[in-house]
């Protein structure tokens, strides 16, 4: 696993690690996610946060078609965070109303409940997942 930072033109690192595609990812990446807003003084996004990459990672665990994945957090703004999922599967994922007695789906509208807005880049070789959310220190 490598971790980098890279400058941002907001004066604040950003943070990606490349993640194997597997469930125990999202540990990971919740703790990466943590790292940042703790480093940036938003601890109080970091809950949010930690919920909104595992539901991105799950996604992609699932969906993807390669072996790896990767996670991205930024600092797009002073009071605003990205975390962002990348992965070589070009299925975009889909907001849904799953039924009562099914125990998934509920996923991106957790996302979309928490972030200030999320959505997709689709690549040449796959998407990215995004979701902005609003700092809180």
């Amino acid at each position: 696993m490598t971790v980098t930072t890279t400058p941002k033109t907001t004066g604040n690192p950003g943070y990606s690690e490349t993640l194997p595609r597997d469930p125990r990812s999202a540990a990971t990446a919740r703790r990466l996610v943590r790292t940042a807003c703790a480093t940036w003084g938003l601890r109080g996004t970091a809950d949010d946060g930690a919920l909104v990459v595992s539901e991105l990672v799950s996604n992609a665990v699932r969906h993807a078609r390669r072996e790896s994945i990767r996670v991205m957090v930024e600092r797009t703004a002073p009071d605003r965070v990205r975390v962002a999922v990348s992965d070589f599967s070009h299925a975009l994922p889909e907001l849904r109303t799953p039924k009562d007695d099914e125990e998934g789906g509920r996923g991106l509208a957790l996302v979309a409940e928490l972030a200030a807005d999320w959505g997709t880049h689709e690549r040449r070789w796959g998407k990215v997942v995004w979701a902005e959310l609003e700092g809180r220190g």
